[in-house]
């Protein structure tokens, strides 16, 4: 078997290790941002404060080992973690990769979805689970915000489009409702924008308006509703509008949000061609030929490794490298070594970030690595990423073999 054949089995290797990593542990697990779990705040009330909450919070994330056992932190199903799963699964029956116990599993998957519903809303619609400190408050576990809603809900379209539950179809366009009434908002003649993180952030976060925006547009072209259109695009506008000349888009407008980073700029590419797909348009096709030129020309070392940063390498986060594998097998027409680009982060990832558990780390660093495994952040991606390039993979080779002449036979 040559190099690449040996790539390709690793790489079946390591899907199928992970996944059972976690159907193991119940796909759930730790967050980086968890810390508000822990039960130290129910027992010692002085801790319950705005300053403890931020400083455990950012201590958590940053530590080098993973301190929650001791702080009596749980592991939880996260909502946006399930959606990936799901989404894993769905490409997973397709590869015949499921075993006949994960006959079920899409099904399973959508109903604990369903059973995380944030409460006291009349929209299907999903938060964390974990409750965060704002600048000014607290935000309860399970508060609905745009993104997670937006994930899952894609996620369910992809189950509806598997399956054919109307339920999941009906799910989704509560949620595409949700962002429709709740969270677009206008400024003027120049911004329209939707509210991230918060239902009343009033924030101009552009992969949010992005993902947002498309999941309307997909919402539309599955229910037939037109008044989810012309919104989206108006979202849309704003924040291609907002694309430096070089390519790149800040994560959001406020002074405190001017970083250019890897999964977020991901997420504006990803965004951008659904939009065009379903609404469907090519007014944004200039937008993504800069962006993908810029995001593929910064974000990526010669070895493979993934920059978190567009002007820094460190930390090489596991988010980037998942989604570093994701956006060049997305856009594999739009530049010739877009799949040798994903394969090269996935040999990377499996020389530096691989833990013989089964599951991936969270950071590598400078001088050193944090080995903790967190179940959204970093397994759910990587299962989404490695799943997503086997199925590119195996298509890739199929299509080779159908190309090749077939001998005659008399």
């Amino acid at each position: 078997m040559d190099d690449s054949g040996n790539l390709a089995a690793r790489l079946k290797w390591a899907t199928l290790r992970l996944l059972e990593y976690c159907r193991a542990n119940d796909w759930a697990g730790y967050d980086p941002y968890d810390a508000l779990n822990s039960e130290l705040f129910k027992r010692f009330h002085f801790l319950d404060a705005r300053i403890p909450r931020l400083v455990l919070t950012q201590a958590l994330k940053r530590a080098p080992f993973n301190v929650r056992p001791l702080l009596a932190v749980p592991k939880t199903q996260n909502p946006k973690g399930l959606a990936l799963f799901l989404n894993s699964f769905i490409k997973l029956s397709r590869l015949r990769l499921l075993t006949q116990e994960d006959g079920n599993a899409i099904k399973a998957m959508a109903d604990k979805i369903a059973a995380l519903r944030s409460p006291g809303t009349r929209y299907w619609s999903w938060g964390y689970s974990f409750p965060w400190q704002t600048r000014t408050m607290v935000v309860p576990r399970g508060t609905p915000n745009l993104v997670c809603t937006t994930f899952v809900a894609d996620a369910l379209l992809n189950a509806y489009e598997t399956c054919g539950e109307s339920r999941y179809l009906e799910m989704a366009a509560s949620a595409a409702d949700y962002i429709l009434d709740e969270l677009i908002w206008t400024e003027g003649d120049s911004v329209v924008s939707l509210n991230y993180p918060l239902p009343t952030s009033r924030s101009k976060i552009h992969n949010a308006n992005f993902l947002g925006a498309a999941l309307l547009c997909r919402a539309a072209k599955l229910t037939g509703r037109d008044k989810y259109v012309e919104p989206a695009l108006k979202v849309a506008r704003y924040s291609a509008g907002r694309q430096a000349e070089d390519g790149s888009w800040v994560y959001g407008e406020l002074p405190t949000q001017r970083w250019i980073d890897n999964f977020h700029t991901g997420y504006n590419l990803s965004g951008l061609r659904l939009i065009c797909r379903d609404a469907p348009t090519s007014e944004f096709e200039p937008h993504i030929k800069r962006g993908f030129e810029f995001y593929r020309t910064h974000f990526f070392r010669e070895d493979g490794a993934a920059r978190y940063f567009h002007n820094n390498t460190y930390p090489i986060d596991v988010h980037a490298v998942s989604q570093s594998i994701l956006t060049p097998i997305e856009f594999a027409d739009l530049y010739p070594g877009n799949t040798k680009l994903a394969w090269s982060v996935f040999d990377w990832a499996m020389a530096n970030m691989w833990d013989e558990n089964g599951y991936f780390y969270y950071r590598v660093l400078r001088f050193l690595k944090i080995k903790t495994s967190y179940m959204r952040w970093s397994q759910a991606w990587m299962l989404l990423a490695l799943t997503t390039l086997l199925e590119h993979s195996e298509s890739a080779t199929n299509r080779t073999a159908a190309d090749k002449p077939v001998a005659a036979t008399i």
